[in-house]
This record gives structure tokens, C-alpha cells and sequence, in this order.
């Protein structure tokens, strides 16, 4: 959905809204993990993921797996997901400030304190919610799986 699409939502929408955001390259049990932690801590869950570029400029060149477009498709067909929106920033600061969430979740290779967003829906009187990370779960060690 287009950030300006998700503004019309967003002020017709009552109920509370939680932000989750990352890659999201490949899928894995800390993802859903994640969403599903997300989406019970509100009424509506918003997911915003990086741009191919800003992968790119964080992960190097061989990332994304996946294009974006088929990151959003993904993430968009889970019954837990209300919306999806691409972000070409490196962090999603711009968008948590757009988009002014209830809630702000992050895997727990975060604390608040390292969250981006955090003192903004604090100040705007939301919470923030830090999910403990699944062990043995991410996409750097999918891809250094297959390689072998």
C-alpha cells in the first residue's frame, strides 16, 4: 500500500495499530513469531519493509533474495497482516512518524533503547514491545545454510 493510501486508512481506522518492520527476505519461524506477537498486541497489524535499495545499502550486494515486491506479496497473503508498505529510508523513522502506530514491535536482537521509532510512540503515549528472538532463526544463517 502507498504511504499516502495508508494515511486514508490510517484516519478511518479506531482501533489500536501496531508497527512492525524489517527485511523480511526470507520468512522463518522469528518472523512469524514476531508478527504474530505484533498482531495480538493490537486491533490491526502494519507491516513496513525495506526497499530493495536500503537491503542493499545494509545487508551488501547480494542481498535481498527476494524483491520487494515479492516480500510484500508474502507478507500481505498472512492472515496476521493488515497492511504492508515499502520504506526506501535505512531505518523506518519517516514512516513510524507518518504512519503514528499504538504499538511498536521489534525481535528481541533489539531493546528499546536501540529501537527506531521508540521515543516517538512513547511520546505519542503508545507502547513499545521488544518479542524474544527464536533461537537458531535468521535469514543470514538460512543463506549460509545453503551455501554450504
Amino acid at each position: 500500500m502507498s504511504w499516502d493510501a495508508m494515511r486514508d486508512w490510517r484516519g478511518d481506522f479506531w482501533g489500536r495499530v501496531v508497527f512492525t518492520n524489517g527485511v523480511f527476505d526470507l520468512l522463518h519461524p522469528g518472523h512469524i513469531d514476531v508478527i504474530k506477537a505484533a498482531r495480538a498486541a493490537g486491533d490491526a497489524l502494519v507491516v513496513g519493509i525495506n526497499g530493495d535499495d536500503s537491503v542493499k545499502r545494509l545487508k551488501g550486494e547480494s542481498r535481498p533474495v527476494r524483491s520487494q515486491a515479492e516480500r510484500a506479496y508474502v507478507l500481505a497473503a498472512l492472515e496476521a497482516v493488515d497492511l504492508v508498505t515499502v520504506f526506501d529510508e535505512d531505518t523506518p523513522l519517516e514512516l513510524i512518524q507518518y504512519l503514528r502506530p499504538d504499538v511498536l514491535v521489534k525481535g528481541g536482537d533489539y531493546s528499546e533503547s536501540t529501537i527506531v521509532g521508540a521515543a516517538e510512540v512513547r511520546a505519542n503515549g503508545g507502547d513499545v514491545i521488544v518479542v524474544p528472538l527464536t533461537p537458531g532463526q535468521s535469514t543470514t544463517s538460512i543463506i549460509e545454510r545453503m551455501r554450504g
